[in-house]
């Protein structure tokens, strides 16, 4: 029988439970555009063996959107702050897109 209540937030705190919840393990991988995603990075990490915490730091206004420290949406400011301590990769947009398109010849 299933509640009519929410069974799980799927921010913050409440990420690692849904995915806790939904595929019944720690996963080797978590990638993350915001500080909503900074405890399913913490949870993944925090397994045995071999994992990677992945930022994507969006900094190309021109062919997406850019947003981190005092954006309304998507903030990114703890993941920029803690991101090397911890171990994650933090990728910055707009620098990656030019190495895969080099010369602005990307879409």
């Amino acid at each position: 029988m299933k509640d009519p209540g929410v069974f799980f937030v799927d921010d913050e705190a409440g990420k690692p439970l849904a995915i806790d919840a939904l595929i019944d393990r720690r996963p080797i991988l978590a990638a993350s555009n915001s500080d909503g995603d900074f405890e399913m990075l913490e949870w993944t990490k925090a397994g045995t063996g071999p994992r990677l915490g992945l930022i994507v730091h969006h900094t190309d206004g021109e062919r997406e959107f850019a947003y981190d420290r005092e954006s309304h949406v998507g903030r990114l400011d703890r993941g920029l702050d803690e991101a090397a301590a911890r171990g994650w990769v933090l990728i910055d947009m707009k620098q990656g897109w030019a190495r895969i398109w080099p010369e602005g010849n990307g879409p």
